[in-house]
């Protein structure tokens, strides 16, 4: 990739997962590493579009800390979490007396990125009058405080993210078509996790153990079963999502979290996405779709007889063997991982119990 690997930028820039969890083994995510390559060491704009939860948070300051100004400070710029009214002197900073408040002077983000890395996300969310500012930074390497008489002129990479199709804004009146032009110079395109669902495992594991040493717990490998109700989920959240689910397994300590929270995040795969990026499958799209029909069909009948697996069966006319094989193939909870869901709430039914006869007793 470069002569600095992944893992020696943990120290620098925060820790990071090892860059085998980060790119994993799928074409997709090969082809972002190989592009990350050749653009960290050119200071050029760079845009990194995505859904949520797909790291392109990570991306950017790997960006940065490949490049030849990992030296420099690295800012973030959360575009959402500033409200508009601040998000200009937050940007861009403002001198004394510029406004009521502004008892003295304040360098802004732009300018504590000076000789570094400056990343945007969600720049979507950018006013049209910063965005006119923005456009000026990028033409000229210029800008101007509030209040301030002079310009002021600096040296920074831009790097910017967002999960809304720009394009659309532009045709929406909501996003400067010369902006984009201007930031758009190298684009990175973070893939969905559905998209690379060889790499869950990985992901995964290392989120077992990352959170099994921070939360000093000792939660067990991820079953086959589980692992396969992993594979097959649709994950909108990404890899945010598997985190966070795999770091409430750890805490809890037993599968039947992962496995009961995914079976109620039923999609509507009649309502899917469609990737227009390439060439597409009928045959597969129309398959996928049957079995997860099927899934659903056998779901609703299983619940509406209590998960008594031979009376589901007898309903759908199928015999009990075949059923035990479509619920495993569909990866749905099995009777142990039921019992252990019954077993959690009959013991929290016990505590509510205790804790109510000892309010009593008090």
């Amino acid at each position: 990739m470069t002569t600095l690997s992944v893992n020696a930028l943990a120290q620098s820039l925060g820790e990071l997962p090892p860059d085998q969890i980060i790119f994993g083994n799928s074409d997709i995510m090969q082809a972002v590493r190989s592009r990350l390559g050749k653009v960290a060491a050119a200071n050029v704009p760079v845009l990194i579009t995505g859904e949520s939860g797909t790291g392109k948070d990570i991306i950017a300051r790997l960006i940065h800390g490949l490049s030849p100004w990992k030296v420099g400070p690295y800012v973030k710029v959360n575009c959402p979490a500033i409200p508009g009214t601040l998000l200009e002197s937050e940007l861009f900073g403002y001198e004394k007396g510029a406004f009521t408040g502004a008892f003295g002077s304040k360098p802004g983000r732009v300018e504590l990125a000076h000789r570094g890395t400056l990343f945007l996300d969600e720049i979507s969310e950018l006013d049209m009058s910063l965005q006119s500012k923005l456009l000026q930074l990028l033409q000229d390497g210029q800008f101007c405080r509030i209040g301030a008489q002079e310009d002021k002129k600096v040296e920074v990479r831009v790097v910017c993210a967002t999960n809304r199709n720009l394009e659309a804004e532009i045709e929406a009146g909501t996003f400067r078509q010369d902006l984009y032009y201007r930031i758009n110079v190298v684009n990175i395109r973070m893939p969905a996790l559905r998209e690379r669902r060889g790499d869950i495992e990985n992901l995964a594991a290392y989120f077992l153990e990352y959170y099994n040493r921070k939360f000093n717990c000792k939660a067990r490998p991820l079953s086959s079963e589980t692992l396969a109700v992993l594979r097959k989920y649709h994950w909108p959240g990404n890899i945010r999502e598997l985190e966070n689910l795999i770091k409430r397994y750890v805490i809890l300590g037993h599968e039947d979290v992962i496995t009961s929270d995914l079976v109620a995040r039923e999609p509507d795969y009649f309502n899917s996405e469609i990737s227009l990026d390439g060439p597409i499958s009928l045959k597969k799209m129309t398959r996928q779709c049957v079995r997860e029909l099927e899934r659903k069909v056998i779901l609703k009948v299983l619940q509406h007889h209590h998960w008594n697996r031979k009376q589901a069966a007898r309903t759908l006319g199928i015999s009990y063997r075949a059923l035990l094989y479509k619920i495993r193939d569909a990866g749905l909870p099995s009777n142990r991982a039921l019992r252990l869901r019954q077993e959690e709430k009959n013991k929290l039914s016990d505590d509510d119990k205790s804790s109510s006869s000892g309010a009593a007793a008090d």
